[in-house]
């Protein structure tokens, strides 16, 4: 089983960007051969995967995509926003 996309919003994730930057797609699972898959299928659509370890961190990936909705509103953000990791 993989995690994956819950914190990117339909529109961005059709766009691939927001603001001039590649979205980053961030992917938990135990099976390496799944999250293989996953990780081939983000690259091959010109996003950047974000291997955020074990199945476990799914909890923290629905928490990451729970506060992006929740700044939404305040924020005015309207749902054209993303988690980037800055390296």
């Amino acid at each position: 089983m993989v995690k994956a996309f819950n914190t990117t919003f339909a529109q961005t994730l059709a766009e691939g960007q927001v603001a001039g930057q590649v979205l980053d797609v961030f992917i938990a699972g135990d099976d390496a051969s799944a999250k293989a898959k996953v990780i081939g299928l983000v690259e091959s659509s010109g996003l950047v995967p974000i291997d955020a370890g074990t199945l476990q961190r799914s909890r923290q990936l629905e928490a990451m995509g729970l506060l992006g909705i929740t700044l939404q509103g305040p924020h005015r953000l309207g749902f054209m926003s993303a988690w980037k990791l800055v390296h």
